[in-house]
């Protein structure tokens, strides 16, 4: 036995020191890989812009780490929209940058408009310097034709493809997939625009629901019409009846149409690039990638201003949750923590909440509302709505001091529902399992997931879900500086865009991150130039995100390389883990193309 315990201990320890090996020259590699030799902006270069990545609100700037981490994954690694923008604005200053490359390959992409308008107005700004920007691209749909139509010369592949047919929103329904699985959903709701629990009861779209959505859908078209219209010399009328009738065809429909300028293929856009460089031909283009750019040591900083005052930036993106949330959710304590921290801050004057949500539990956004109201108490706080702030996204924003949001924001949803799914049937039916227990009294097993409802349960946790409604609409008029009964014509679970909600007095002002930091500073009375921003909550390193508790941006790259068209679908399915007690959010997975 002694003999048998020195092998088992001789074999332990030898996995340790392997394992401890391996990790050290795992970081080793990572060093070697983040030393590597710094890069310089040549004369005469052209910043190379692909949009084939995802775009979140913010990315890891010069992570080697995650670099490693996406390439080990199999999956391409997501661009932070500040990133982008901090980049375009770099770019315009540094005289080394003679113009930007556009390949603005948006087609399966998740970026909502809001998103592509921030980087389009920062495209226009890089614009005024006179510098060029020439796009191509094999596939346009309406987002790459919103995105390109900036540019000076927009090229498409002489077999490339226009989708220019309108926009569709759509959304999944589940109840068929529940009924064959035995699971009955119980459900409690405020608003009859409330539909994101439609899904679960209904296979189609209520009344209600299609009336909202051809609102908000009909709104966000008609902002890109008007932009496209702007820009590139087309009425809208017109832009209409081609989607109408399906006219565009072949490439050179696209060029007649003046959705392009030109068809022709990459070698011809390089062509066009020397020409604009003033080139010779037979000199290779100095191009230069943005994640190459962001690196080089050269490049020109946009930002200046005074040390002592900063505005802090904080980054709430994607679902609502209690506890430290992660770079796809917002935690509230990890969002409640970066509001105390910039309350704290002496060097701090103001705050703006950058809000991309379809919203999430509504007792974590009451936390984070709380911590809001602490902070105005002390320095402004402004809302900046993404490509969604709605129903726990906007009940951050009704606290703060002023909201802006993007013409194109899915905003408002102000409305409650709670969900259990009672699992009885697929238990008993399907698996053959059954469940069985004792309690101390009548309601000690309240919601379990296992048994009916009474009549009498059913009735308690509607009362909550008005309770928790009445909550909400009573801060939100309080916020917004409304009579309640007002505020509640326009809530009921409606979702408006940005720039409806400006008209109902939802939101203050129409603009992006910058409008919103402008205003920031406005009202803490800073100058312009006379500041700083912080970006907020800090990131932690990537050794400690894949070695922490929070897995869930690798969990979700593994599911993407595995199931591919299907991944959507899955996460759906997993979120309901979070969907339990009473939720303020968008309706389940609303898509639009």
């Amino acid at each position: 036995m002694l003999q048998f315990l020195k092998y088992v201990l001789a074999t332990v320890i030898g996995l340790v020191i392997f394992s401890l090996l391996a990790f050290f020259i795992f970081l080793g590699f990572i060093t070697a890989a983040s030393s590597g030799d710094k890069v310089t902006v040549k004369e005469n270069s052209v910043l190379k812009l692909k949009f084939d990545k995802p775009i979140v609100e913010r990315g890891r700037e010069n992570d080697s780490f995650a670099e490693l981490a996406n390439s080990l994954s199999g999956n391409p690694n997501s661009v932070g929209l500040i990133q982008i923008r901090q980049t375009i604005a770099a770019a315009k200053n540094d005289n080394n940058i003679k113009g930007i490359y556009l390949e603005p390959d948006m087609y399966g992409s998740t970026a909502g408009y809001p998103t592509l308008e921030e980087i389009r107005t920062s495209l226009v700004d890089f614009k005024k310097s006179g510098k060029f920007i020439i796009a191509y691209g094999e596939y346009y749909t309406e987002k790459s034709i919103y995105l390109a139509s900036v540019a000076d010369k927009i090229y498409l592949n002489p077999e490339g493809i226009v989708e220019w047919n309108g926009l569709n929103a759509s959304i999944t329904f589940l109840k068929g997939t529940l009924d064959k699985l035995g699971v009955k959903p119980e459900i409690f709701k405020v608003g009859d625009y409330k539909s994101a629990v439609e899904p679960f009861l209904r296979q189609d779209m209520s009344e209600p629901s299609r009336e909202q959505t051809r609102s908000f859908l009909t709104s966000i078209n008609s902002h890109l019409l008007k932009t496209i219209s702007d820009a590139r010399g087309i009425s809208t009328n017109e832009l209409q009846a081609l989607a109408d009738s399906l006219t565009i065809r072949e490439p050179k429909d696209a060029q007649q149409y003046k959705l392009v300028t030109d068809v022709g293929y990459a070698d011809e856009v390089e062509t066009a690039i020397k020409k604009a460089l003033k080139q010779d031909e037979k000199k290779k283009i100095e191009f230069i990638s943005f994640a190459k750019y962001n690196k080089a040591d050269n490049k020109e900083k946009s930002e200046s201003g005074s040390y002592d005052n900063r505005i802090a930036v904080i980054v709430a993106s994607g679902e609502i949750n209690s506890g430290d949330g992660g770079d796809e959710s917002i935690g509230s304590d990890r969002i409640a923590e970066a509001l105390r921290k910039a309350r704290e801050d002496e060097k701090i004057k103001a705050v703006v909440l950058r809000i991309n949500s379809p919203g999430g539990s509504s007792l974590a956004s009451d936390v984070m509302w709380r911590e809001i109201q602490l902070t105005k108490e002390k320095k402004p706080v402004v809302a900046s709505m993404s490509d969604y702030a709605a129903s726990g996204g906007y009940y951050m924003a009704m606290g703060c001091d002023k909201i802006i949001a993007h013409p194109t924001t899915l905003t408002g949803s102000i409305g409650v529902f709670g969900l259990w799914f009672n699992v009885k049937d697929l238990l008993n039916d399907k698996l053959g399992v059954t469940v069985d227990g004792v309690k101390t009294n009548s309601y000690a097993d309240i919601g379990l997931p296992t048994r009916n409802m009474s009549d009498f349960e059913r009735q308690w946790f509607q009362k909550r879900t008005e309770s928790v409604y009445e909550d909400f609409t009573t801060k939100a008029a309080k916020g917004r500086k409304m009579n309640v009964e007002d505020l509640r014509k326009i809530a009921s679970g409606r979702v408006w865009t940005g720039e409806q909600a400006k008209q109902n007095g939802l939101v203050d002002a129409l603009g992006g991150l910058e409008d919103a930091v402008a205003e920031a500073a406005k009202l803490a009375k800073l100058k312009e130039g006379d500041y700083r921003l912080r970006y907020l909550p800090e990131q932690k390193p990537l050794i400690e995100e894949l070695f922490g508790d929070s897995n869930e941006t690798m969990e979700t790259k593994i599911i993407q390389k595995h199931t591919g068209v299907l991944a959507p679908y899955i996460k759906d399915i997993q979120k309901l883990k979070s969907w339990q007690g009473t939720q303020t959010r968008l309706p389940f997975e609303l898509e639009i193309r």
